[in-house]
């Protein structure tokens, strides 16, 4: 696992010892009413992060509206006009986003460094590929994973120099390659911890697979303390996709379904008995696998692995845990039974 130096993000630390699943509100933020209810809904969805965006004065209004009605870390995401993260640290925000393209100059970096470091609140650079300063563009032609990571180094230097430490990094392009090349590099480079994610990544079908070849390959590096899958999708769904990024690398507890792909000995109608398992465990409070398999070659065989599953027969099916049958169950109880043997767990 990569060493990193710990930041305290209010009751969190991030120190690579648990990935934090992060969202961003998506309300318009006139309507602080739908912000805060939005806000306790991603609470309630086990989001641990959650990031509002502050594009004037008004918005920072939403800050002691939102924290008065959740228990989980708000970020303020911040473009252009510095004073709005010096109104959101006296707001009491709990950490703050800032771009290095647009924020403005040092002195301005500065007066946030300074005002965060008084009260605590760690900032993140987060670098994006499409407003990347110019000198870097014309430097590398391109917002290219070395043109990312240079513009992330030249700001933690600037917040070193103002004898700030508490610093998180983000670099984020919505080209998956780009991203995992410059998220490998900055690892090399800084100890800070690393936000990840593939930015403007796409509906849910498109942007949970970008996201998982994404941040799962950095997160199977040992790259990373914080994640965001970014979809064009309810921040809910969101919240849910990091989760299953996580439970699929062992990096998260919770249930994970392993299925076949079915085949031609396939004789109950598996496909919509997987999905109809995958609804009637969401959300179960238990860390297990639970095998769904087409016929018993793929069983209790090759899901042996599993803590419970269903193996299709001939219109039936057996139950097993690990690899020993306990019962056998024609397929309109097979569900039923199945869950009936989860509840024992």
């Amino acid at each position: 696992m990569r060493k990193v130096i710990p930041v305290k993000l209010n009751n969190l630390t991030l120190d690579g010892s648990h990935i934090y699943v992060q969202s961003m509100l998506n309300v318009p933020s006139c309507d602080i009413v739908g912000n805060v209810k939005q806000a306790k809904e991603l609470e309630a969805a086990g989001c641990e992060i959650i990031r509002v965006s502050v594009p004037d004065a008004a918005a920072l209004d939403l800050i002691p509206a939102i924290k008065n009605e959740i228990s989980v870390p708000l970020v303020a995401d911040i473009h252009f006009d510095y004073k709005l993260a010096l109104g959101a640290a006296e707001r009491g925000i709990d950490k703050i986003r800032i771009n290095p393209g647009n924020i403005g100059s040092s002195e301005r970096v500065k007066a946030v460094a300074d005002e965060c470091r008084k009260r605590g609140i760690p900032i993140r650079i987060g670098v994006n590929s499409g407003s990347l300063e110019k000198s870097l563009l014309e430097k590398y032609g391109s917002p290219t994973a070395e043109a990312l990571c240079e513009s992330a180094m030249r700001e933690i230097r600037e917040l070193e120099r103002c004898d700030f430490e508490d610093i998180v990094v983000s670099l984020k392009s919505s080209d998956v390659r780009r991203t995992i090349e410059a998220y490998r590099l900055i690892a090399e480079m800084t100890d800070h911890p690393l936000h990840l994610g593939v930015t403007e990544a796409g509906t849910y079908n498109m942007g949970l697979v970008k996201s998982a070849i994404g941040i799962g390959s950095l997160l199977a590096d040992g790259i990373g303390e914080t994640i965001r899958v970014s979809l064009t999708d309810d921040p809910v769904r969101e919240v849910e996709a990091g989760y299953e990024i996580l439970r699929a690398l062992g990096l998260a507890k919770g249930v994970r379904i392993v299925s076949c792909p079915t085949c031609g000995r396939t004789k109950i109608d598996l496909i919509s008995l997987a999905h109809r398992v995958e609804d009637a465990v969401k959300g179960l409070d238990k860390d297990i696998t639970i095998a769904v398999m087409g016929c018993v070659v793929n069983g209790p065989g090759e899901a042996r692995e599993a803590d419970i599953g269903l193996a299709g027969g001939d219109g039936c099916a057996v139950i097993f845990k690990k690899d020993e049958i306990i019962g056998k169950y024609s397929e309109q109880d097979a569900l039923d039974a199945l869950l009936a043997e989860i509840e024992k767990l």
